[in-house]
This record gives structure tokens, C-alpha cells and sequence, in this order.
């Protein structure tokens, strides 16, 4: 970033696209020109991130490479509980809420904010995406109560360790905390992890500061590796993403408890109420969904079903359930019968 020659043009890479600008040119003014607000967006300059205090003094010269990235609606807490007001904690961070909800494929940014009520959310998932430079797209952050709800920024989409760090790292810059949903995929058409570079991500985030949460496969070898390096939560996948199966393995969830101590959140694959009930009955922390309640017939309505599965889910696990047994136990006294 020299100083560009006085007055002329300058010409960038703006978010893969060429663009032309009078010189000499600031971040702050190519912004401004551009009419992105600054306190909402993240800035790299070829591959650095330039900070936000930055923004007025750091100068742009013919042809540097800039990604502007701010936050989209995107994949995926859930109603109080009176049997477990202590909720989950994280990390240093610590909700009451269970059920971790998305922000993506809702029909509307309306139908998004009263389904959020109605699920009682206290976190958010949203993806980290380039800023739309026509300035036609309506952003969901006002429709999303920042006082109310944490964002809970996820690298959705990165398929390399390199990829989801610098994606996470871009989304702490544009405003959010230190947490992050790491996700690196391995399988387009499954969406299943590639876990050798979410655990080699999850270690380079975690010494940079991050709090990270980690999709991973239903493996316990894999979660206690996570654990191993840093990792504040793991999060197995309970089918795949967006696929509305359930829990496929309960099984396997139940090793992953067994198999570390931070907290377990079941991510992915949930369909309908009693798919968080199942989860929260094997003894998770928490469950995270988008799609279940985003596409539903009526997602308000479908929202407020997860919350109370969740809600019933956790009871029923604190409750402890009785023993499964091959054969009849009657439960009226067989003394004492008229015959």
C-alpha cells in the first residue's frame, strides 16, 4: 500500500472485481465511494487485514487486491429453562439458551426475526461473506437485535484450514467477539468435515485469541483431538447438513460425551422437534439448526417447537429415564385383584 502518485486514477481488485477510483485513495474513502458503511464491514488489503482505526490513513495504490467482507444470513439459542438456569458456557462465554439457531433460507427477514423470538434465542449463526458492492442487498443486521442476540460468525464454505482461518480472523475484524463456528468441509456433496484441517485451523485459532467451536464427525477419536488442541466446544454432526435426517447415531454421540470434557452441540442434520428432544435426552449441551426451522411449512410456529423439545429434551436427561427392559413390568399392584 505506497502512496499512489498525486491526483489520476487508480485502478483495484475490489472483491474479484476490477474497479476504478480518483487517486490517491484511502480504504476509508474507497468506501465512502463505494457507500459501504465502515463500522459494518472487514478489510483486507492484499491479504492483510487492515484494522478499522486504520481505515482513514491506510492508502490504496493500482492494483492491490481488496476483499471487503461483512455478515449474511447463514446456517446454524433457545428458551430458558427453569429445571437448568445455569444454560451451557462455552469458553468464557456462558448462555442460558441451548438451541443455537441460523439465519439463512428464511422467506423473509421478518418471518427470520419472529422465528428468533419464538425460539428464544440468545445466539445466531451467520456466514462471513464478500459485501455486495451494488449496494442493492438489504442487510439482515437490522433486522438482528445486537443487544439481544450474540452473532456467532462461521466459516461455511472453506474446505482448507488456510481458508477458514483467514475467513474467521476477516469476521472478528468486521466487529464481532472472539467466537467463531469452525467449519472446514471435506465432501461437497456430504458436507461432511475434513478433520485433519479443522483441528489444524482449530489450533492456529485458538493461539490467535479465538474461542472456537468446531463441527466435526460423530468420532471420538477426532473430538478428543479437537479438545487436545483448544478447541472450546465440539460439535458433531448429527446427519448431514440440511438434510432433516435426526440423529443418525446416538450411539456415537454418546461416545463423544464420554469422550471429552468441554461442551458436546449436536450440529446439522435436525428436522422437527423430537430430533432435538433425542439429542438433548442423549445428554448434549446444546443443538444447533438452521434448516429445520428456516424451511419448515411455518417456520414461527416450527421455532417454538424446537425450543419446547429442547426445553423437554434437557429436563427429561436431568430427570433420567427409566431402564430399558425386554419384557412387560406392570405397574398396578397385583395383590388385591377381584376375580
Amino acid at each position: 500500500m505506497s502512496p499512489p502518485p498525486a491526483g489520476g486514477r487508480v485502478l483495484l481488485t475490489v472483491n474479484g472485481e476490477r474497479r476504478e477510483f480518483e487517486s490517491p485513495l484511502t480504504v476509508k474513502e474507497m468506501l465512502s465511494r463505494l457507500g459501504i458503511e465502515p463500522g459494518r464491514v472487514a478489510v483486507e488489503v492484499n491479504r492483510s487485514i487492515v484494522r478499522r482505526a486504520e481505515f482513514s490513513d491506510a492508502r490504496l495504490s493500482a492494483g492491490d487486491a481488496v476483499e471487503i467482507v461483512s455478515f449474511v444470513g447463514g446456517g446454524g439459542g433457545g428458551g430458558d429453562s427453569e429445571s437448568d438456569p445455569h444454560g451451557v458456557r462455552v469458553g468464557r462465554h456462558e448462555f442460558r439458551s441451548r438451541l443455537f439457531v441460523g439465519t439463512g433460507k428464511y422467506p423473509s427477514f421478518d418471518v427470520m426475526k419472529r422465528a428468533h423470538e419464538a425460539s428464544g434465542a440468545e445466539v445466531v449463526t451467520v456466514a462471513v461473506r464478500r459485501s455486495d458492492l451494488s449496494g442493492k442487498t438489504e442487510s439482515f443486521l437490522d433486522h438482528v437485535d445486537r443487544k439481544r442476540y450474540t452473532l456467532l460468525p462461521n466459516t461455511a464454505g472453506c474446505t482448507t484450514a488456510d481458508e477458514a482461518v483467514r475467513t474467521a480472523c476477516l469476521g472478528r475484524e468486521a466487529g464481532l467477539s472472539d467466537l467463531v463456528k469452525l467449519e472446514v468441509i471435506g465432501d461437497p456433496k456430504t458436507l461432511l468435515p475434513d478433520v485433519v484441517e479443522t483441528i489444524a485451523a482449530t489450533r492456529a485459532l485458538v493461539k490467535d485469541g479465538f474461542t472456537v467451536l468446531a463441527y466435526t464427525s460423530d468420532d471420538p477419536v477426532v473430538a478428543r483431538k479437537l479438545e487436545d488442541a483448544g478447541a472450546a466446544s465440539v460439535m458433531p454432526a448429527g446427519s448431514p447438513i440440511g438434510s432433516g435426517q435426526g440423529v443418525l447415531n446416538p450411539l456415537h454421540v454418546r461416545f463423544v460425551l464420554e469422550a471429552v470434557k468441554v461442551p458436546v452441540i449436536v450440529d446439522a442434520g435436525v428436522g422437527t422437534a423430537s430430533d432435538v428432544a433425542i439429542a438433548m435426552e442423549i445428554g448434549v449441551a446444546g443443538v444447533l439448526l438452521n434448516t429445520g426451522i428456516a424451511l419448515a411449512r411455518d417456520p414461527v410456529a416450527m421455532a417454538r417447537a424446537m425450543r419446547l423439545a429442547c426445553e423437554a429434551g434437557r429436563l427429561a436427561f436431568l430427570a433420567g429415564r427409566i431402564e430399558k427392559k425386554p419384557y412387560a413390568s406392570a405397574s398396578s399392584p397385583a395383590h388385591g385383584l377381584v376375580r
